[in-house]
């Protein structure tokens, strides 16, 4: 059976004051830290000591540090790869997310979602962002190591997700997919039928425990 444990970086500096993430690159908080090192613990846990894993990442400072963690708890280097990166925001990246408020355009509720303009200068579409998180998604997949980890980010989860399921970028325009900050989720793949599933969404008991 193979697993794919979806990790969504905990706390960052950006969400406590309330700035836009994208590709402004904030730093775990404190507590950020230490749901790190939950998370780190939870997934040595869930996979076996002897298990080949390797962990893939964002490359932005706040995914990297989790990743780090993750990989120090399983005795692996993470694999840092930009193309896991949160959409970019362009010119609101890092501004105050009210700011970002104000200039939003919505994509329409029926017509083009993929292509839509939100508004903002220098921002990745929708379909910008799905078209780089399914190409580092492939490589994942067709990668034959059982026990992997993709550390990411809120918004990129959802095509991690799509890419997994086999969903058509261009049926994609509706999906979404929600999950905490220092959230697993779980994907597997049975080695009969080859079938992919979503086994466990945005699973957040491990930051309940204080880690050892």
């Amino acid at each position: 059976m193979r697993h794919i444990y979806v990790v969504t970086h905990p706390e960052a500096t950006h969400h406590v004051d309330r700035l836009v993430g994208g590709w402004y690159d904030s730093q775990l908080t404190t507590a950020g830290e230490r749901a790190a090192a939950a998370i780190a613990e939870s997934l040595r846990a869930r996979i076996a000591e002897d298990a080949e894993v390797r962990v893939h990442s964002s490359d932005l400072l706040r995914t990297a540090r989790t990743a780090e963690a993750i990989g120090k708890a399983l005795d692996v280097t993470p694999i840092f790869d930009e193309r896991l990166r949160e959409k970019s925001y362009g010119e609101a990246g890092g501004r105050p997310q009210e700011w970002l408020d104000r200039r939003f355009v919505p994509p329409p509720a029926v017509g083009e979602r993929l292509r839509h303009d939100e508004g903002i200068a220098g921002a990745e579409t929708k379909l910008q962002l799905a078209q780089r998180i399914y190409a580092a998604m492939g490589a994942i997949v067709d990668d034959p190591c059982e026990q992997q980890v993709v550390v990411t980010h809120g918004g990129a989860l959802t095509f991690v997700l799509a890419a997994w399921i086999g969903m058509p970028i261009d049926s994609a325009d509706y999906v979404a997919f929600r999950a905490a900050p220092g959230s697993i989720t779980v994907l597997t793949e049975d080695d009969f039928f080859h079938n992919r599933a979503v086994t466990s969404l945005g699973d957040t008991r491990h930051l309940e425990v204080e880690p050892n």
